[in-house]
């Protein structure tokens, strides 16, 4: 199926290749940006440093389980995030499985406490050149997705 086909339809359910392979990808960078430093956790840590230098932010994944779809005062930061994301050009993402991530990220490490998990940034590393092929492939899953009118897709991570 061609992008072309593909525009004007509906999101692709979950299952879908394209999907599973979007879940892989993000749990690859996540890994990858971990590695190299490059990942910061918090809502708050995120949006000061979003507020600080927004040049260096190369993606953004926002998390809820199904208990903070009830929580107001995470939505509205959630809806200020998208906003500055999509202003700044910055690809986003939701996952709905916040234990998957703290899976994946792990406690602070600083304090090895658990940390918040319901936003994370990627920031681009200070190597020159760095391509990280899963951010490669989940920003062309972001621009697919927002070819259908899906401009925070939900992204299912895997097991």
């Amino acid at each position: 199926m061609t992008l072309e086909e593909i525009h004007g339809q509906q999101p692709m359910p979950a299952g879908h290749d394209w999907m599973q392979g979007a879940g892989t990808a993000l749990h690859e960078l996540l890994v990858s940006a971990q590695r190299r430093g490059c990942l910061t956790a918090g809502v708050y840590e995120s949006a000061k440093l979003m507020n600080v230098d927004p040049d260096n932010v190369a993606f953004c994944v926002l998390a809820a389980d199904q208990e903070d779809e009830g929580d107001i005062a995470l939505q509205i930061h959630f809806t200020l995030i998208q906003a500055f994301c999509c202003e700044n050009d910055i690809d986003i993402v939701r996952v709905n499985d916040v234990a998957k991530l703290a899976a994946i990220v792990g406690p602070s490490e600083d304090s090895g406490e658990p940390r918040d998990l319901h936003c994370i940034l990627i920031m681009n590393p200070n190597e020159e050149g760095w391509k990280d092929p899963a951010l490669e492939k989940l920003n062309l899953f972001c621009e697919e997705s927002r070819n259908v009118n899906d401009w925070v897709p939900t992204i299912t991570l895997p097991e």
